[in-house]
């Protein structure tokens, strides 16, 4: 297990690095963690090598001052494999996460061996949504990153995991008041600058995943699952919402083991 600090790790992002096996990097979303996979990664440890980064402003990386790019936070992945001296990997990002694998898809796909989207988009932000992220930068302002989190948090979860799973929820709460401020407000107004990315998801031809909730309130399996082919594997997990990583972890286990081993 590599627990590095951003001092010691070129890449400026904090990561753990633990498994054996096919090198899969972790992406977490908006607000979250490495910790968002704290149940997932133990139940992938027997089938393979689990890269999980703390993002841009996020957890227990950097947290620069000023807006972020989503290609930004895609090459900063590609330092971190620089640094681990892989020449490719696997990347699934969640939510926000997916924004950034879909950019390294498009920008570096010769350093990916296969990549997905979980809970995730290649659609652009909506006028509204655009709105949406211009409202949170300022809620963070003026009201603090906890009360954010306060209002954010359960969206994230299928509304009967709400009062299923307290302990899932007021981990993804915690995890959300350790974001700083300025990260947040960074990579929102990335999510929001976004480009539409249907094009790099229809047109690449590596392996890829995508993985939506039944009962996802945030991305809707329909601006998900918008291309298909041999390629593309597709997967629904019932009675989930956003957070498949904390409603039902063994479960997106599953289907992430399966997807890799046929690889």
């Amino acid at each position: 297990m590599s627990n590095l600090s951003p001092q010691s790790n070129p890449s400026l992002l904090h990561y753990t690095d633990s498994g054996k096996g096919t090198p899969v990097v972790l992406l977490h979303g908006f607000f979250g963690s490495s910790a968002y996979w704290d149940e997932v990664v133990p139940l992938l440890h027997p089938h393979v090598r689990c890269i999980v980064p703390d993002l841009r402003g996020h957890g227990r990386s950097l947290a620069p001052e000023g807006s972020y790019r989503i290609e930004q936070m895609a090459d900063d992945i590609i330092t971190l494999l620089d640094h681990l001296e892989l020449d490719q990997a696997v990347v699934l990002g969640h939510s926000m996460g997916g924004y950034i694998a879909l950019a390294l898809a498009e920008q570096h796909s010769d350093r990916l061996q296969a990549w997905g989207l979980i809970h995730s988009t290649a659609h652009e932000d909506t006028p509204e949504a655009k709105e949406k992220r211009l409202q949170a930068v300022s809620k963070i302002n003026s009201e603090g990153v906890a009360t954010f989190v306060d209002g954010f948090v359960e969206g994230l979860f299928a509304p009967a995991s709400v009062d299923q799973f307290p302990q899932a929820i007021q981990k993804a709460r915690e995890i959300g008041y350790n974001t700083p401020p300025q990260g947040g407000c960074g990579a929102a107004l990335a999510m929001r600058e976004r480009p539409d990315r249907r094009q790099v998801l229809s047109s690449s031809t590596l392996p890829i995943l995508l993985v939506a909730g039944e009962h996802d309130q945030l991305i809707p399996a329909d601006r998900l699952f918008t291309a298909e082919g041999t390629n593309i594997t597709i997967a629904t997990i019932p009675a989930v919402g956003h957070m498949s990583l904390l409603e039902a972890p063994e479960k997106l286990a599953e289907i992430i083991t399966s997807f890799v081993q046929k690889l």
